[in-house]
């Protein structure tokens, strides 16, 4: 294996806790994409990947893995084109700005960040949320410095599971994919990892991803990015 010089992590669930950020903030998105009407909120919150008797997110659902645009056309199947395009834009404008306000750090996240990039890596973050809302969300818990990139679905060609965002982190940044580590709670994550043929693919746990779903596509299984620069110093 090649030494590993850079690292992608996904944000939800893994540098940021899902549930503390997302469970209230889904359920005004939903009242909002429902015109107010509680029944049908729920129904589109369950839809989407929330388990309405314990309020957590299903693993690798589409609200925990998938993008703002896969969420807007389950929730507006009846809208196309123009009027498709523009309801994505305003849920991206939104999200951003509500997301960044609501954002809570998980545990250890920020001093991992600190430690990585003290150690020479050059980190970069790859959401499936929006960019905007992936830079506002860095900046809000003042990790901005620390992140040579942050790639939404709507910068890159294909967003993850595809390669594509890797790719981009690697021509950025002179590296190859094979020195690059891809970190995330989601299959989606690993997938993106091993499309990539990254250096390595590491799962986490604090997430919604489990370790029966994760450990197929992982190189290693990590409790947390807490644990990543010590795991990486003891490679």
């Amino acid at each position: 294996m090649m030494p590993i010089r850079g690292i992608l992590f996904d944000k939800d669930g893994t540098l940021v806790d899902f549930e503390a950020t997302w469970a209230t903030l889904a359920r005004s998105m939903a009242l909002k994409a429902a015109d107010g009407d509680a029944a049908r909120a729920d129904f589109l919150l369950d839809q989407s990947g929330l388990d309405l008797a314990t309020n957590r997110f299903r693993a690798d659902s589409i609200f925990a893995a998938g993008t703002n645009a896969d969420v807007v056309e389950l929730w507006h199947p009846h809208l196309e084109g123009e009027a498709l395009a523009t309801t994505i834009a305003r849920f991206d404008a939104w999200t951003a700005v509500e997301a960044s306000k609501s954002a809570v750090a998980l545990p250890g996240a920020g001093a991992a960040l600190m430690r990585l990039r003290e150690a020479g890596l050059v980190l970069g973050v790859a959401t499936n949320d929006s960019t905007e809302a992936g830079r506002l969300t860095v900046e809000a818990l003042g990790w901005a410095p620390r992140f040579r990139a942050v790639y939404g679905y709507d910068s890159v060609p294909r967003p993850k599971p595809a390669p594509d965002v890797v790719f981009a982190f690697a021509k950025l940044t002179g590296l190859s994919p094979a020195e690059i580590a891809f970190v995330g709670d989601n299959r989606h994550d690993l997938e993106t990892g091993r499309a990539a043929h990254a250096g390595l693919v590491v799962g986490v746990l604090s997430g919604t991803g489990t370790r029966a779903a994760l450990a197929p596509l992982a190189d290693v299984i990590l409790a947390s990015v807490a644990d990543l620069p010590e795991w990486l110093e003891d490679c």
